[in-house]
């Protein structure tokens, strides 16, 4: 199991649990001299310098929208706010979110996570679902209720197993793909993946994803680590695994390419030394999954 800490995850805020019980306590938090912003345009992030731009609450633009509350550090609030609505929309500093990731420390990148997946999910939830009738947010956002019929409607976290697969026990070869769509043909190949079904089990997951993308049959599977993926709001869930057959078979609507690549090659591809092969780069979990295996920081 590995103890790195992924982009996107290790956030810094406690969430404040108890405190969200009450509503006037949550609004007391924003109206607090100290409270921190985190302005939002169209899910892209403020910046200034290449670093996160917290304002207070004087600093922010005239907006419609509520902020959200993230949580506390060091007893100070921190929120996140969208201003799409605001004449902030034409202000240059809204960064990407991906982009900006790339440059910042870990612990910024999992608040940034926590904020853009929240303020994307009540963008998509204003109505119920069951009903159809305005909903509002609750518990500084940690729930939307139905002003109608009352429902509580909780935000999603979407499950994807993304697995690396090698050929037996203690093998030598591992197991990449490539997507169709604009990777097609190149030779950029990643661990596979997909989402977790309902009434699956993780283990369940890795063998009928690797099964439906690459015709392989899947034994062992074991834990590796997870990453918070905000685009929208999934969880990467990684996992090493052994294959029991060999032929690879792909599904060819959905992937270009399976191949098995030599621990070598691997290796010098997550250093960026291979002319021939491309993988993910540090930012994202199937990284982590290749080199750690390639490097023999895993047993498998």
């Amino acid at each position: 199991m590995s103890t790195h800490t992924h982009t996107f995850a290790g956030n810094p805020l406690d969430r404040g649990e108890a405190l969200r019980r009450d509503e006037a306590s949550i609004d007391a938090l924003g109206q607090r001299a100290d409270a921190r912003f985190l302005p939002f345009n169209r899910l892209k992030v403020l910046t200034n310098g290449g670093n996160l731009d917290w304002v207070t609450r004087a600093e922010l633009p005239q907006t419609d929208n509520e902020p959200i509350f993230l949580g506390l550090m060091n007893h100070q609030p921190h929120f996140a706010l969208d201003v799409s609505d605001s004449l902030w929309q034409e202000r240059e500093e809204f960064q990407d979110c991906r982009a900006v990731a790339a440059s910042l420390p870990t612990e910024d990148t999992g608040i940034i996570a926590q904020a853009r997946a929240q303020l994307d999910w009540h963008r998509r939830n204003r109505f119920c679902s069951q009903c159809g009738e305005p909903s509002k947010a609750e518990r500084g956002g940690q729930v939307r209720r139905c002003s109608a019929c009352q429902s509580h409607i909780f935000p999603r976290t979407d499950p994807v197993v993304i697995m690396l697969i090698v050929d037996k026990p203690g093998g030598n070869r591992c197991l990449l793909g490539q997507g169709q769509g604009r990777m097609a043909q190149s030779k950029f190949y990643s661990a596979l993946a997909g989402f977790v079904d309902q009434g699956e089990s993780l283990e369940e997951a890795v063998r009928r994803e690797v099964w439906e993308e690459a015709g392989l049959r899947v034994g062992h599977v074991q834990y590796h680590s997870s990453q918070p993926w905000p685009f929208p709001s999934s969880l990467m869930i990684g996992c090493h695994g052994i294959a029991d057959t060999h032929a690879i078979n792909i599904d060819e609507t959905e992937m270009a390419d399976v191949s098995w690549f030599e621990r070598e090659e691997a290796l010098s591809a997550v250093h960026g030394n291979n002319a021939d092969l491309t993988v993910p780069g540090a930012m994202a979990i199937a990284h982590h999954l290749i080199r750690s295996w390639a490097i023999g920081d895993v047993t498998i």
